[in-house]
């Protein structure tokens, strides 16, 4: 495929960056970040590899982008998936938000492999708001704490923060050991432990009357 053929994808409803970020996502999705090159996804693009550097100031720039657009994509196929504020118990539903989130770490995961030994690529990803899952599922987890206060399910002084941070920090950690070893499988949290997190979520470490 010429650039300029490439530029001109979908009748013009795609210009030739977004067709070189939908190149290198596909990449990024089938094989991850390590050893990718700027041939690679030249030829997954159809174009010539000088051309990336035209709308990109450099290979890192252009994964950055495109593994945004792949966290992105991830995310919107479990959007649906998330509880609704007053349906089922806050237990079920902490537990379902937890679930999701591991699922949505464990998707994004191959993509990431590698990444914390490329320091350039990361702060590129950075400027782009950060990983993947973070700030994004943690928000969204407090504000249906804070919906489910509103409803009176949740207790007035419980933080919602601190609830999203806590079981967002468990996908982190999940997330922390597979990218130290990429070689490995990715750790999973066994169900009794899940179980365990949104329940000390829940009741606290204290026992009843301590204070």
């Amino acid at each position: 495929m010429a650039p300029r053929r490439a530029a001109a994808l979908r009748g013009g409803e795609q210009s030739l960056r977004e067709h070189l970020i939908a190149a290198a996502e596909r990449l990024v999705a089938r094989r991850g970040i390590v050893g990718l090159t700027v041939r690679d996804i030249a030829r997954e693009a159809g174009v010539a590899d000088g051309v990336l550097y035209n709308h990109f100031a450099d290979k890192e720039e252009l994964l950055a982008h495109a593994v945004h657009a792949h966290a992105r994509t991830v995310e919107a196929a479990q959007r649906g998936t998330a509880p609704r504020p007053g349906d089922g118990t806050v237990e079920a539903n902490l537990r379902a938000y937890l679930d999701r989130g591991l699922t949505l770490h464990a998707a994004i995961l191959p993509a990431l492999a590698g990444l914390a030994t490329q320091p350039k690529l990361l702060a590129r990803l950075g400027a782009l708001a950060g990983p993947p899952g973070g700030p994004d599922l943690r928000t969204e987890l407090a504000g249906y704490v804070r919906a489910e206060q509103r409803l009176g399910r949740v207790a007035a002084h419980a933080s919602p923060e601190a609830v999203a941070t806590l079981l967002v920090g468990v996908c982190h950690d999940v997330v922390l050991g597979r990218l130290l070893d990429p070689s490995g499988p990715p750790p999973q949290p066994a169900p009794a432990l899940v179980d365990a997190l949104v329940g000390t979520v829940l009741h606290g470490v204290l026992p009843p009357g301590a204070g």
